[in-house]
């Protein structure tokens, strides 16, 4: 039989493609050679993790040259994950149609089939649909040289700017982060022209409440904002200005610890509140977990300086969820929303608590998750998470394709990279993928240019990663493999999420060294112009906003997808230090019958793209 038995990617088998809303129904059809005749008609196993086994009959819907198809209809009702796989018998013995090769049916063998369900009501906000994010640390990208007051003692206040960040440990073995460059809110708020021209639309920052470490990820206060960075007013200025040039700005989110160091813990008594490290009737004392009072508690991956909070401790979640709370306290100063750091430990009924909180204030406010693996049917501490069905998250941060394009880039199986992309954008809900985080740098990894352009920084230490840059040969490398990944990051489904400074050639290997300043002064003018003209051809072309995406060819050097909706658009992207030629584009299109409106498009049948560059067909009409 020329035809598999089952392909996921195909809308003649399965008739929705990747998750379906609740409530729709979905036409499942399987084909078997016509020398095979069941005992009876095949069934179609399906399941939710934790319930029983459903089964569907199938029956005879037609027959083809070489084979038999059958055909069942499921009406979703439940927004969950299910799994399902086929199953008929013959001549007695029993037969399972199960995956193979990420999309294709296989018989006797494989892995289970994933169906993602979500919720009829699940929406996500449009502001930032055909966008582009810019994330900030904010303690390194601007500093205005405007005097703060109020500066907590214990700072490092550092006047080289751009200087190597502090990094070994002291006679304890504690690396302090108590060095500060001085970026603050009036210095992002002097660069929105930049951005602007650079074509963001959203700005997500890095923790700016008060905390004593330059990441700010050991909250110290909630409510208020780090006096380094300036004043909540400040803040609340900044995201009106930004307003003013389109662009909107999310806040991190840090809600599975605090700092030991904060107005609720307090363990080094540098406020006047009754911390719960200071008494057992401290207001705050069951947010955390003592084992040994006081010194004994839970703390993140154990490290001290981070007590764990209970989330679901009734006082706890009012404080940060509740109408007075937190959240809402920053999206009344402008905020857009919130990325959520490390989402996959905060349980699941805090974040029911937090989608309420933040859709009740607006359903256009946004909610990222920090999710590393497939958020679709990620497990965590035992439990499976439930990101992505409608009532938690609207995104998350997308490391699946960072891996896909930093691969694929630097040499990897065009083929792997078509499966990584298509996996994610199968299994997630089509809400989701429209706001999906893209990037190829953060602040939790190396800089791509380092990955793409020298040395690998696996298994080295600190001392070696601090002061080590590319060569000249190697900056050109990770810049040109740059150029090429980040086309894929701007053209694939999702928002891209530039890291600040590398559109500037940044450089920098694993925190803190991938959180250098900004080289104001020092940009590589070229890059940035190249990634200005990525910003604007994304906003000239509304099928990145939401439009469907299709594999259409691939060889050594280049690959090329379809995004299709009201128009569509084919992108070429060439990885290579030569210039491609793809020729008889022609037949390659005639396989898929939406893209014969490009068949004359092309002169002389081919496609040219330019080394490390991109090529972008548009179709004149809609087929």
């Amino acid at each position: 039989m020329n035809k598999p038995i089952y392909d996921t990617w195909n809308l003649s088998y399965k008739s929705i493609f990747g998750a379906i809303r609740q409530f729709e129904t979905c036409v499942f059809s399987i084909r078997l050679p016509k020398d095979v005749i069941p005992d009876f008609d095949p069934v179609l196993v399906l399941f939710r993790t934790g319930f029983k086994e459903r089964f569907l009959p199938m029956h005879k819907s037609a027959e083809e040259e070489d084979c038999i198809v059958y055909t069942t209809e499921y009406t979703a009702r439940y927004s969950d994950v299910h799994y399902y796989y086929f199953s008929y018998t013959c001549n007695g013995t029993r037969h399972y149609i199960k995956k193979t090769n990420v999309h294709e049916g296989t018989l006797n063998g494989g892995d289970l089939f994933q169906l993602t369900v979500y919720s009829d009501k699940y929406q996500t906000p449009d502001f930032l649909k055909g966008g582009v994010m810019y994330q900030i640390f904010p303690d390194r990208f601007c500093r205005s040289g405007k005097v703060h007051e109020n500066i907590p003692e214990g700072r490092v206040l550092r006047e080289d700017w751009g200087g190597t960040p502090y990094y070994r440990p002291d006679q304890n073995g504690h690396v302090w982060n108590n060095d500060y460059f001085g970026g603050d809110f009036a210095g992002i708020q002097s660069k929105l022209p930049y951005l602007k021209e650079l074509g963001v639309t959203c700005i997500y920052l890095n923790p700016i409440f008060e905390s004593h470490e330059n990441h700010r990820y050991n909250t110290a206060d909630y409510m208020k904002a780090d006096p380094l960075l300036g004043t909540n007013e400040e803040f609340a200025e900044l995201c009106s200005e930004a307003e003013k040039y389109g662009i909107s700005v999310i806040l991190d989110g840090v809600f599975s610890h605090t700092g030991a160091d904060s107005i609720y813990f307090n363990k080094f008594s540098r406020y006047d509140t009754i911390g719960a490290y200071n008494s057992k009737e401290s207001p705050y004392y069951n947010w955390y977990s003592f084992f040994d009072y006081p010194n004994g508690y839970e703390a993140w991956w154990g490290i001290d300086t981070l007590p764990n909070v209970n989330e679901n401790y009734p006082e706890y979640t009012e404080y940060i969820c509740g109408d007075k709370g937190v959240l809402n306290y920053w999206l009344s100063l402008g905020a857009a929303g919130y990325r959520l750091d490390v989402a996959d430990e905060l349980p699941d009924l805090f974040l029911d608590n937090l989608r309420k909180c933040v859709k009740k204030y607006s359903e256009d406010k946004i909610i990222i998750g920090e999710v590393w693996e497939d958020a679709s049917n990620k497990e965590s501490y035992g439990v499976k998470r439930r990101y992505l069905l409608g009532d938690q998250l609207d995104s998350v941060m997308n490391y699946p394709f960072r891996e896909a394009i930093i691969n694929y880039v630097k040499g990897g199986s065009p083929y792997d990279m078509e499966n990584s992309v298509m996996t994610i954008i199968e299994n997630y809900p089509k809400p989701t993928i429209d706001v999906l985080m893209n990037f190829v740098s953060t602040h939790d990894i190396e800089r791509a240019i380092n990955r793409l352009g020298g040395e690998s920084c696996d298994d080295k230490s600190k001392d070696w990663m601090a002061e080590r840059y590319l060569s000249e040969e190697e900056y050109n490398r990770g810049k040109n493999l740059l150029k090429a990944a980040m086309a894929l990051q701007f053209f694939l489904p999702g928002v891209p999420s530039i890291y600040y400074g590398d559109e500037a050639g940044l450089q920098g290997y694993k925190d803190p060294f991938n959180r250098r300043c900004y080289p104001w002064g020092h940009e590589d003018k070229e890059l940035i112009a190249y990634v200005s003209e990525l910003s604007r051809v994304r906003k000239s072309l509304d099928v990145l906003k939401d439009g469907r995406i299709y594999f259409v060819y691939r060889d050594d050097n280049v690959i090329a997808f379809a995004r299709t909706g009201e128009t569509d658009a084919i992108f070429f992207v060439n990885r290579s230090g030569n210039t491609a030629v793809v020729n008889n584009i022609s037949s390659e299109l005639n396989r898929f019958t939406d893209f014969r409106p490009f068949i004359g498009e092309f002169a002389n049948d081919t496609v040219t793209v330019k080394p490390y560059g991109y090529t972008i067909i548009q179709a004149l009409f809609k087929g």
